[in-house]
């Protein structure tokens, strides 16, 4: 299989179109990391990401009859516009399918390129399956966004310039996930050529098809998959990718939100560009890498893989980079309810820097306070600091790894509910459209009644929202098979510590 694959990369037509990214060397990383790491620039292709290879490579080989009846894919984002400008330099129609969440600045990249756009549904598999069905009644080639040799090759190119720009060892080479076209192509020639290189995938802990089809031996379905790095939100790796991810990938890295906001952060410190979430995962890989096996004086490369963020995006991103880099230490800390004891606890604190403090009064005897505090040395000074408070008698709960907290609950801080509520918690991810929230509430039909409710906008096709439901606990059934019904993305929070210390009613506990 890796000699046919050699055969295609070699002979992939993507430089019409594409071109050879630099490999460049990130100074600050390097530094910290104690490894020497390098990073391929693929958000400076033209559509800002390494997808067009495959898309054009794809195309190029089509024959004149499929060339005369045109293409048609289903994507939200960087493959459409590979998609639409490969077909726009052979001269050929390109109709693309995408979701009707897709932000209006993608559908507009994707018409300026020359492509048709229709929007369909809410996620990409409904797209595609739009897609499927106007491929057959009008005759177009479907280009996969991944599952499809000459795609692949097609990224695989990006493998060959590799090995052709870094000279002397190289240890490994990290490589974002979605639906595995990139680290097949990758994986498939570097393997063939040094198979001393390890060849490591990246994927979001919610997203992580790779690393259980991997685990499991065979390809898995998940059931929900996050969508912060929405680049590489796919539920089941490809089918002719995980055959040589099989063969050929050494090991499979995830990674929080939190850590891949700091690895954009990272890349911007190094490079001073912005690289989207699903881009930064080869930074963010790398890095976790180096942490969980203490390797040192190694040569690194990792894959900035596009550059396709939406600014408002980007305010998202700074809040968590903090975290993500262990800079910032969140906590919920009681304390007692008299004058003086924010004075006695910051005196606890020492003089770092407190970065944010979330208080509301609530009852007599002690309060629950929301606090933000920087550090210097990581995972050691979150532990000594709260080892610290801990002897002084203060209860202290860690909120660093805590998503309700970090997303919600921070916000909230104070809004503790008057009395018994018979309320469960759950988040939620709703569609980033019109009518959306709507949906929901029609399909509850006033059964139960919303006793809470929070969302931020973050640029995203999918917005976030925390809700609290009034639910009798003869009823919790229902309501989960409701749930289950409606179709959107869930999950309970009834029991998180956030919740209950800062936004539970007087059952909680």
């Amino acid at each position: 299989m890796l000699t046919q694959y050699i055969e295609r990369i070699l002979r992939a037509r993507v430089y019409d179109v594409a071109v050879e990214t630099p490999l460049d060397f990130a100074q600050g990383l390097t530094r910290r990391l104690g490894n020497s790491l390098h990073i391929k620039r693929e958000d400076l292709q033209p559509v800002f990401s390494f997808k067009l290879r495959g898309a054009y490579n794809k195309i190029a080989a089509l024959d004149e009859t499929a060339r005369r009846a045109g293409v048609i894919t289903a994507s939200a984002g960087n493959h459409a516009q590979g998609v639409a400008l490969a077909a726009g330099r052979q001269g050929i129609r390109a109709l693309i399918v995408m979701p009707c969440t897709t932000p209006a600045i993608k559908v507009e990249a994707v018409q300026r390129l020359g492509g048709e756009t229709v929007l369909h549904g809410d996620s990409y598999d409904e797209a595609y399956e739009r897609a499927q069905l106007l491929a057959e009644q009008q005759g177009l080639t479907f280009v996969h966004p991944y599952d499809d040799p000459e795609v692949i090759a097609g990224q695989g190119t990006i493998g060959m310039e590799i090995l052709r720009q870094h000279h002397g060892d190289l240890h490994a080479i990290f490589v974002p996930v979605g639906g595995g076209g990139l680290i097949a192509g990758i994986a498939a020639y570097v393997k063939f050529v040094r198979p001393e290189v390890k060849i490591i995938g990246v994927e979001p802990e919610d997203a992580d098809c790779l690393h259980r089809a991997l685990k499991a031996g065979r390809r898995v379905v998940l059931k929900q998959v996050g969508l912060f790095a929405d680049g590489v939100a796919v539920r089941q790796i490809g089918k002719e990718p995980f055959h040589i991810a099989h063969q050929c990938v050494d090991r499979v890295v995830t990674v929080s939100t939190d850590e891949i906001c700091a690895a954009i952060k990272d890349i911007f410190d190094d490079t001073r560009s912005i690289a989207e979430p699903a881009g930064a995962l080869g930074v963010a890989g790398a890095k976790k890498y180096v942490q969980e096996t203490g390797i040192c004086g190694q040569s690194l490369i990792a894959i900035e893989s596009g550059a396709n963020i939406n600014f408002d995006r980007l305010r998202h991103v700074a809040e968590r980079a903090e975290v993500g880099e262990r800079r910032e230490l969140l906590m919920a800390v009681t304390i007692p309810e008299r004058p003086g004891s924010f004075l006695e606890f910051c005196r606890a604190l020492g003089r770092r820097s407190i970065t944010e403090f979330n208080y509301r009064y609530f009852e007599d005897s002690a309060a629950h306070v929301f606090v933000g505090v920087q550090i210097t040395d990581g995972d050691r000074d979150s532990e000594n600091l709260i080892e610290n408070l801990r002897q002084r008698g203060y209860a202290v709960t860690d909120m660093a790894g805590n998503e309700l907290a970090v997303e919600h609950i921070r916000y909230m801080v104070g809004g503790h509910a008057p009395k018994l509520l018979h309320e469960v918690v759950y988040s939620f991810e709703f569609p980033e459209r019109p009518g959306a929230l709507l949906k929901f509430l029609e399909a509850m039909c006033g059964r139960w009644n919303i006793s809470l409710f929070h969302y931020r906008n973050h640029g995203a096709a999918f917005g976030r929202v925390l809700m609290g439901i009034q639910v009798p606990k003869a009823e919790r059934k229902e309501f989960r098979e409701f749930l289950d019904g409606v179709g959107f993305a869930y999950r309970e929070e009834t029991h998180n510590p956030a919740y209950r210390l800062f936004a539970g009613g007087s059952e909680r506990g």
